[in-house]
């Protein structure tokens, strides 16, 4: 699993890069679907994963009072300050970086890939993706017992059962959730913005819990 995790994760790198390498300077300005940050920030974060090691992640969570929101925040606005072609440099070129941070494994930079790239090229109307099978590997994790809370909440998903419009993935039991797998993956993570491609009774549902 965790070989086909890393392989998934340095795909969907290059297709980042390959993306971000077609804004224009206007776009990479543009809000994300990350509150309070831009394209330029989200692609910072995406570098964070082999650029900041544990230490220099530690020492600034010291000096953060233990919020790792803001240690998180703080690294993408730093990251983001290099130019555009350097991050898009840096994501080619360590692509294949195989990343397991503690607790969530190579799943929590493969579910960045998937989500973040989504977070960039949703509110500029593009359709890049990632695969439809590296979405239905995430909603296997983000539907599991032990998927990280950052990325889904305890309860958040309770009482719904998730089924892909193709008919290719489908979980859990209750008010239904229907839709393509892209928007289910963006709705499980919080982005209420993938509600609207979602149809059935869970949708008022899980509007109310991202509210």
């Amino acid at each position: 699993m965790a070989e086909e995790v890393f392989a998934a994760t340095s795909q969907n790198r290059l297709r980042l890069a390959d993306l971000l390498d077609r804004l224009t300077d206007e776009q990479w300005e543009a809000p994300s679907l990350c509150a309070g940050w831009r394209v330029r920030e989200v692609a910072g974060h995406l570098l964070q994963p082999f650029e900041v090691g544990f230490g220099r992640f530690f020492v600034a969570a010291l000096r953060f009072r233990g919020d790792t929101d803001r240690v998180v925040d703080h690294y993408a606005r730093v990251l983001a300050r290099r130019p555009p072609e350097e991050i898009v440099g840096a994501l080619r070129a360590r692509a294949a970086a195989r990343v397991s941070p503690l607790r969530v494994g190579p799943m929590g930079p493969f579910a960045e890939t998937c989500v973040h790239l989504r977070d960039i090229a949703r509110p500029l109307g593009l359709a890049d993706d990632v695969l439809p099978g590296h979405w239905r590997l995430l909603l296997d994790y983000l539907t599991s017992e032990g998927v990280a809370p950052a990325l889904v909440p305890p309860g958040r998903l309770d009482g719904l059962r998730m089924e892909a419009a193709d008919g290719s993935w489908s979980r859990g039991e209750g008010a239904l959730l229907a839709g393509p797998l892209e928007a289910l993956g963006m709705a499980a993570t919080g982005r209420t913005a993938a509600l609207a491609d979602l149809a059935g009774p869970g949708v008022e549902l899980l509007r109310r819990r991202l509210r």
